[in-house]
């Protein structure tokens, strides 16, 4: 038995030894605590309207252990201009992996003067304060901002939208914001063959602004619009072009119906025709290029009498028509009118006159 004894206290020896050098139940290295530093922010935007100006960023998910934040963060913004120190503009307070945003009227001392280099900056901080640092740079212009746009209108002429507000002296390009306010049905949207889908926001750059108008031609007949403006300076610095954008004014809404009738029809002819026993003028003229044109109209009037509708009920498809019903030696006017699938017509074309030819048999 003492043998058997020696040999087990042997084993248990062995075995401890064996498990004090692999380091079994023993702790590791100490590791550091985490600080538990939001990571920074590296896609802050900033945006100046006036003298307003907004921040858009997104808030990360994990600290700079790359642990999940568990609870909103504290934020500062601060503004620097130029080389000039960060100074406090704000605080707030966001949730990891949220949308944040923040805004603020500039102070006067930022919003006067000459145009200059501003940056915006976000700095997220832990519970004791401390971050990871500043974010990205996001610069805007300070100074003052053009003058706004006064008395914007708009009114739906046949070639588009036409947009009119009260000029000023300046030479300030005018920003035009239009949003479309009718959708796009599910027809529409299924409809591969036909045009493209409309952009829901569009804006249009008027250089010539001083006249105070511009022609919007890319409006389409059916829609409704809002149209928004605004003065925008471009100002260079840092080997840069920054914009200035003034105060956007008070929208308009535009239903754009058309109303309007088709162009007359051009270069109407007439030529007399006697062959055989057919006698007849043959009528030409140049296509209208309208979108919606529905068809033609011809009109006829003898020895000075009224004009009277010679084509069938349902139009004319063709630019081209022949007058079966006329008189050898009988002179003739004619004319003739476009008309769109709206039902509206336009105005009689340019007269051609001929006279029926002796010969062939009387009509």
């Amino acid at each position: 038995m003492r043998g058997l004894g020696r040999f087990w206290i042997a084993g248990v020896v062995a075995a401890v030894a064996a498990c004090v050098l692999a380091g079994c139940g023993t702790p590791g290295a100490p590791q550091p605590p985490s600080l538990n530093l939001p990571e920074r922010v590296s896609d802050l935007a900033a945006v100046r309207t006036g003298t307003r100006v907004e921040l858009n960023w997104t808030m990360p998910r994990r600290n700079t252990d790359k642990l999940l934040l568990k609870a909103p963060v504290a934020v500062r913004v601060c503004r620097a201009e130029g080389s000039a120190a960060c100074v406090d503009a704000g605080t707030v307070s966001a949730a990891p992996g949220e949308h944040a945003h923040w805004a603020e009227t500039l102070p006067p001392a930022e919003a006067s003067g000459p145009g200059r280099a501003l940056a915006y900056f976000v700095e997220l901080k832990n519970h004791n304060g401390r971050s990871a640092g500043l974010s990205n740079a996001a610069a805007v212009v300070a100074g003052a901002p053009p003058a706004p746009v006064e008395a914007l209108q708009a009114e739906v002429r046949k070639t588009g939208v036409l947009l009119h507000w009260k000029p000023d002296s300046s030479d300030t390009p005018v920003r035009l914001k239009r949003t479309l306010l009718t959708p796009a049905s599910a027809k529409e949207k299924e409809n591969l063959l036909g045009p493209a889908a409309e952009s829901r926001e569009n804006s249009l750059r008027v250089d010539d602004a001083e006249s105070g108008r511009a022609l919007d031609r890319t409006a389409r007949f059916g829609e409704a619009y809002e149209y928004r403006a605004q003065r925008v300076e471009t100002v260079p610095l840092e080997g840069r072009e920054l914009e200035l954008p003034g105060e956007i004014s008070a929208p308009v809404r535009v239903e754009v119906k058309d109303v309007f009738p088709p162009d007359p029809p051009q270069g109407l002819a007439a030529v007399a025709v006697a062959d055989g026993k057919i006698l007849a003028i043959d009528l030409s003229w140049q296509p209208n290029t309208e979108d919606d044109l529905a068809g033609y109209v011809v009109y006829r009037s003898e020895e000075g009498g009224a004009w009277v509708r010679i084509s069938p009920a349902a139009l004319v498809n063709v630019a081209s028509y022949r007058d079966m019903s006329v008189r050898a030696g009988q002179t003739y006017r004619y004319a003739v009118t476009a008309v769109d699938r709206g039902g509206h017509e336009s105005a009689r074309s340019a007269e051609a006159e001929e006279t029926a030819p002796d010969g062939g048999d009387e009509q």
